[in-house]
């Protein structure tokens, strides 16, 4: 079943005029088929209509007003984007998708307490999204490699994600959700509470959990996954080569002092029963065996 982008979801795409959000509302149109994208919100350009043939309102309060939207992806430049995820939280919307990079972290901190004592849920920024296969997607994420399924997928990474999927989807392994939480050091929706999301889904029957260097995120997911989770659980960690100290692609991969290095998270993986892989590439298989050997 999915979670968090279901067939009752209804989303807007906040920046739907700019080059990103018009070309990726195209892609989203297309291939949602439960889930709808009912308009798009440009300040200055409301009462008009997209390319797309989507309105175009000057707020999120007038858009969800009139479309009785419950969610946003937001495709809007890194300066202006801290204030769009805030005036999605104003409008009450039940998922937020935050697909721009490099946001300020000096704005996120400031916004951060407020989305989190919101009723909103925030994925990202800096991130892929969201993708429920069979129902449809948020984001950036390529449809044609999913199939609908029940493995549930986790990842700070965007490219690792695809990759993930793709070697599901050659084992037979459909997905219930993908959620690209992204890289950012300060980030909505984390490991843990998307852990929990996918473990109390009933129809969900594998996760797989891909982790980068930086941060405790990864442990800490990988202790409730200890105590509570008995669904099996895949594991990678990417940054295995990197030395102290370097920053590795995302701002949120960054390790000090022994700590958030992949050794550490791949060990605390290992120890919360989580079948630890050392490649990538083992991602797929490594879940169609253990999933084998359970039924």
């Amino acid at each position: 079943m999915a979670v968090l982008l279901t067939e009752k979801t209804r989303i807007l795409v906040q920046g739907i005029t700019g080059k990103e959000g018009a070309f990726h509302t195209a892609q989203m149109l297309e291939y949602n088929t439960k889930a709808k994208v009912v308009g798009g919100v440009t300040p200055g350009k409301g009462g008009q209509h997209s390319e797309h043939g989507l309105p175009i309102f000057n707020s999120v309060k007038e858009a969800v007003k009139e479309t009785q939207a419950n969610a946003s992806v937001i495709f809007v430049p890194a300066a202006f984007a801290a204030d769009a995820i805030m005036e999605a939280v104003g409008a009450e919307l039940e998922l937020i998708v935050c697909i721009t990079e490099g946001i300020p972290i000096r704005d996120m901190q400031q916004i951060y307490p407020l989305v989190k004592s919101s009723k909103s849920i925030l994925i990202g920024p800096n991130c892929p999204g969201i993708i429920s296969p069979g129902i449809g997607k948020m984001g950036i994420m390529p449809g044609f490699i999913h199939r609908p399924g029940s493995i549930g997928v986790i990842s700070r990474s965007g490219t690792l994600t695809y990759e993930a999927v793709a070697q599901l989807t050659a084992e037979g392994l459909g997905q219930s959700t993908c959620i690209g939480i992204g890289g950012d050091p300060i980030i909505g929706l984390n490991h843990l509470e998307a852990v929990k999301i996918l473990a109390e889904d009933p129809q969900t029957e594998g996760i797989v959990l891909i982790g980068e260097i930086g941060g405790t995120a990864e442990e800490e997911a990988s202790e409730y996954i200890r105590q509570y989770v008995k669904k099996p659980v895949v594991g990678f960690v990417a940054g295995q080569t990197a030395p102290p100290g370097r920053r590795m692609g995302h701002a949120g991969a960054i390790i000090s002092g022994g700590q958030g290095t992949a050794q550490s998270k791949m060990e605390a993986m290992a120890r919360a029963g989580i079948h630890v892989v050392e490649s990538p590439a083992e991602i797929g298989q490594t879940m169609k065996k253990v999933l084998d050997k359970q039924r």
